[in-house]
């Protein structure tokens, strides 16, 4: 399993997916703030040009709460450009038919299972952390983090939905052969799930609920309104690796 961990940071490192991936989330951390910074600025240009039309625009205020608003936009672009990058971690050993010679030379299905899937968990773990934390050191920086409400719990949150995600990712790709059908698969169900998300007797229930990590920092909701989405999350991610891994030992590689 060492030896398969080594060869999948390896091929992640050499098709340059990590690099793009660092690339990306490390954008997205410096964005957060900086087009808060910037917004005072952007609002001052666009009033002057629009000023001949009769339309006023007033001062906005800015502070933390408005860079972690742009955190919350941001995060789902990254965990969908995660997601894209990482389809065909499974289907790509498929179409070259790299994993047949490592089985039958007796490394274990399940082995190659859980070196896949912990390399995918890490790196969105990784990935996370370092957004996360590039936003939160320019807002401490130039405003004050003190301001938020339940700020653990908001990140923990929707570093839960991502894990949740990874995880539908992992089992379609232990059921279908192509990259495509894994991202149809595990977009259908995460885009269903938001289709419920919108009736409220369900909303409780559904993991998407996570993602709504602003009504925390806002203090419109308690951590404990959450509690529900977490613990079915959890329960999910369980299921999904079981089934993926009972997929995975019965695929025709």
């Amino acid at each position: 399993m060492k030896a398969f961990l080594k060869k999948e940071w390896m091929e992640w490192s050499r098709t340059g997916r990590i690099l793009i991936l660092l690339l990306i989330f490390s954008l997205f951390g410096v964005m957060n703030p900086a087009l808060t910074k910037l917004t005072p600025w952007l609002i001052e240009a666009l009033s002057e040009s629009l000023a001949d039309t009769g339309l006023a625009i007033t001062s906005v205020k800015i502070d933390a709460m408005t860079s972690w608003t742009q955190f919350y936009k941001n995060i789902p672009i990254g965990l969908l450009v995660f997601l894209l990058l990482g389809s065909g971690s499974f289907t790509a050993e498929y179409q070259k038919g790299t994993l047949v010679p490592v089985v039958t030379k007796g490394l274990s299905r399940r082995k190659i299972l859980s070196a896949k899937s912990l390399m995918l968990y890490l790196m969105w773990t990784v990935l996370y952390v370092l957004c996360f934390g590039i936003t939160f050191i320019y807002n401490a920086y130039f405003w004050d983090n003190s301001i938020v409400s339940h700020f653990a719990f908001a990140v923990l949150f929707t570093w839960l939905f991502g894990i949740w995600t990874i995880s539908l990712l992992i089992f379609f790709s232990s059921v279908v052969e192509s990259s495509t059908e894994v991202l149809l698969g595990t977009g259908g169900v995460v885009a269903g799930a938001y289709v419920l998300h919108m009736f409220p007797k369900l909303s409780t229930f559904l993991p998407v609920r996570l993602m709504d990590g602003m009504s925390l920092l806002q203090d419109i909701r308690q951590p404990a309104d959450y509690y529900i989405s977490m613990a079915v999350a959890a329960v999910m991610i369980f299921s999904f690796m079981i089934l993926a891994t009972v997929c995975f030992d019965r695929k025709y590689l």
